[in-house]
């Protein structure tokens, strides 16, 4: 950087985004600042700044979200810049005149083009103005449902409705036919009102097979330019799970309009920095440069940043300083291009095949692949808390086309070893693998039809048994050879409801798996079963052992002097440590199998908490404002009757 106002740069964020910044702030020769609550106090991004502030308790109302605490850290460390990251308060304009109050730089754009962005409608009627294409749609101050419900029926059903203020899928209903308006506008408009303290909302049409493109934009105040599109159109609750860059089927055409109106957007807001302006695209006659319209533009940094800098060979977060520090864009539009194919998948903890409940746990095992870029904030044996949001990694790959790069994210995902919480790794895998996504006739409901392939969970091979058992002696992989001279003693391992047995030989172990009997051996290749190799490794961590590889599986080892006390169905235990924000029926109330009972907000995301069985509420221990911990009984059910 040349004749740039700052030599000390500031990440007010944590996590994988404050690591990412950091590393390329110390590549430009800045020092690099962090700052991090009671909860992040050994976190890597900590260990990887020059030097690191405690800004206060581990929520983030009370850390991350401080805006005096940041700028004390600042003036404290004598910082001259404020990265802000994504999330916390990177789209607060609040907190980007607070900071140029201090005579401190804000690397982002201005608080004038984050207000305008803010709020979708306004956003929208600023970008008709501009030129841009935005969805059918009502964006009005009257907000009476009267008026709303007319809307609707003129824009044509079925509709969206989504809040004004929203983000993350949060205050966003559907409303596929009439009769259904009434009750869809009032959730949306409930959950608004708890999650922004707003509760107006707009009305669109609804595409019917929506993909989600959008276009990466980074400006100088001035001018703008685009660095192509990526598709997130894969999401769940309304979340990115895999990106890719460029979007498959792109025309010449289409790219060419597409990243014409994202420039106009930003020049249209006097754009600074990285943002990205995301389009929802109707793809069901192909991609057309007239089917696609403006949805938003996230005035920051995006998650899945690196499938861009990949495929255009642009470190973002170093233009972001440049611009930032003064200097003009670095590259004019003609320079940029394409080369190859990117895809990121985000790996979290959590229990896919249980909704996508975020996971808690110490990562006692982990392990990431070799030749993909891993954007990531834990090493093993660190925790993930209910805190903060629950990933884990960005795997990243990039191959010289679509086809190399889906091989190269099957092969990432094999090789991704982790033990110690759930996580959704072979969701991905099979999400990776899915025909849909294979053949790129991808849309934003691709997840949700697929759901039960892509949760599935195929029972264990025998091949992955024997190794496991084997592992669950405690033995290494890299030492199953020469156990004893003498007659092999057969050693009984149960996992799961598999009984097995293995007996150590002088060239590894037999393990029985009912009639069925596994040699099980260890050449420099990996483990071998039945004289050939097998994509597998296994260890023992704790009272579990895991297989990682082609195939996934854990196993707790059976306690021999644990007293089991069942299940059992008598009530609603709380899965993880959250805030209750409704609870739906009281003491008396009869309930069925699958209704919802209680809404637990937890890990950035809001959980809907279901009657285990069918049956009457015996009693009713919490109420909305209270805070419970991981395993806390929220209300008991009466015993069931006798038959």
């Amino acid at each position: 950087m040349s004749a740039r106002p700052f030599d000390t740069l500031l990440i007010a964020n944590r996590g994988e985004i404050a690591c990412r910044v950091i590393d390329t702030a110390r590549r430009m020769g800045l020092r690099a600042v962090a700052v991090f609550s009671d909860a992040d106090a050994d976190a890597l991004h900590v260990a990887m700044a020059d030097e690191a502030v405690r800004i206060g308790p581990p929520s983030p109302a009370d850390s991350y979200l401080k805006i005096d605490a940041i700028l004390a850290a600042a003036r404290q460390t004598g910082a001259g810049a404020i990265h802000p990251g994504y999330g916390f308060l990177s789209e607060n304009p609040e907190f980007v005149e607070a900071v140029e109050r201090e005579g401190l730089v804000f690397v982002g754009p201005s608080a004038s083009a984050i207000r305008a962005m803010g709020l979708k409608d306004a956003a929208k009627a600023l970008m008709e103005k501009a030129g841009v294409p935005v969805v059918p749609g009502y964006h009005g101050d009257d907000q009476s449902p009267e008026r709303l419900a007319d809307e609707a029926g003129r824009i044509g059903y079925p509709v969206l409705i989504k809040a004004v203020a929203g983000g993350g899928g949060k205050g966003m209903r559907i409303a596929s036919l009439p009769h259904e308006f009434e009750e869809s506008l009032a959730s949306a408009q409930a959950e608004a009102r708890s999650a922004f303290g707003n509760d107006a909302v707009l009305i669109e049409k609804l595409v019917e097979k929506p993909r989600h493109i959008e276009v990466q934009v980074f400006g100088d105040g001035d001018h703008a330019l685009h660095l192509f599109e990526r598709d997130c159109s894969l999401q769940r609750r309304h979340q990115k799970v895999i990106e890719e860059a460029p979007a498959p089927g792109m025309t010449d055409e289409m790219r060419t309009a597409m990243g014409a109106a994202a420039v106009r957007a930003a020049e249209a807001v006097g754009y600074s920095g990285a943002g990205t302006v995301e389009f929802i695209v109707d793809a069901s006659d192909g991609l057309r440069p007239d089917r696609f319209w403006f949805m938003e533009m996230n005035t920051r940094l995006q998650v899945e940043h690196p499938v861009t800098e990949a495929i255009t060979g642009v470190d973002l977060v170093e233009w972001q300083l440049r611009v930032a520090a003064g200097e003009p864009l670095p590259a004019p539009q003609s320079d940029l291009s394409i080369t190859g194919h990117s895809i990121e998948a985000r790996l979290y903890a959590e229990d896919a095949a249980g909704g996508f409940l975020p996971a808690t746990g110490c990562l006692a095992h982990l392990v990431f692949p070799e030749g993909a870029r891993i954007d990531t904030s834990v090493r093993q044996g660190d925790a993930i808390t209910p805190h903060y949001d629950p990933m884990i990694a960005k795997i990243i790959v990039h191959g010289a086309d679509r086809g190399e790069a889906l091989r190269d994210m099957d092969r990432a995902l094999a090789a991704t070893e982790i033990a110690g919480t759930e996580t959704n790794r072979a969701f991905l895998a099979r999400l990776a693998a899915c025909e849909g996504f294979r053949s790129g006739d991808v849309d934003t409901g691709l997840i949700a039809r697929e759901l039960p392939n892509l949760i599935a969970e195929a029972p264990p091979s025998d091949a992955a048994l024997a190794i496991a058992a084997v592992a669950a002696l405690g033995v290494k992989q890299d030492a199953v050879r020469g156990f004893s001279n003498w007659t092999p003693l057969a050693h009984p391992v149960t996992l799961g409801e598999t009984a097995l047995s293995v007996a150590f030989t002088p060239t590894g172990a037999s393990v029985g798996i009912g009639a069925k009997t596994l040699a099980v051996s260890q050449s420099p290749a990996g483990w071998m079963v039945d004289g050939r190799k097998a994509p597998l490794k296994a260890a023992r961590i704790g009272n579990a052992v895991h297989v990682f590889g082609a195939e996934t599986a854990s196993w707790e080892l059976p306690d021999p002097l644990a007293c089991g006390t069942g299940a059992g169905q008598g009530g609603l235990e709380a899965p993880m440590p959250g805030l209750i924000t409704d609870v739906r029926i009281a003491a008396g109330d009869a309930v069925v199998a699958g209704q919802r009972l209680v809404l637990l907000e937890a890990m950035k995301m809001e959980h809907a908490l279901t009657s285990p069985r069918d049956g009457r509420v015996a009693e009713v221990r919490v109420s909305a404002g209270d805070q419970v911990e991981a395993g806390e009984r929220l209300l008991a059910l009466e015993p069931e009757a006798a038959e």
